[in-house]
């Protein structure tokens, strides 16, 4: 990722001395190395679902959907035949119907 050589990890550290003090170094590459742990944490959480999604993109479909629409299919026909089997004078039976009738049917007459 960053290309350090040895020269300058040294001045780093140099530096890092002179600023911190030699009793407050400890502590911060306590800190940094805590840091970068819980960073390396989350970009494998990160990468983990990004894995997974991507396995279940390259699954495709789960069975579960297929059975779902095999299901759908198969309501659909019987209510098909049901319509073909009573005829088609069901729209108009249903057009006829206004709001003010729907609504005492569902509550009951009371308004």
């Amino acid at each position: 990722m960053f290309d350090f050589g040895m020269q300058e990890l040294i001045v780093i550290f140099i530096v890092a001395l002179l600023v911190f003090g030699p009793k407050r170094l400890p502590e911060l590459g306590r800190a940094i190395g805590k840091g970068i742990g819980e960073m390396k944490r989350a970009l494998q959480g990160v990468k983990d679902s990004m894995d997974e999604a991507e396995t279940y993109i390259e699954r495709g479909v789960p069975e579960e959907t297929k059975t779902n629409k095999v299901s759908l299919n198969s309501d659909s026909d019987s209510v098909s035949k049901l319509i073909q089997k009573n005829g088609t004078d069901t729209g108009d039976k249903i057009g006829a119907a206004n709001h003010d009738d729907f609504y005492e049917q569902s509550e009951g007459g009371k308004r």
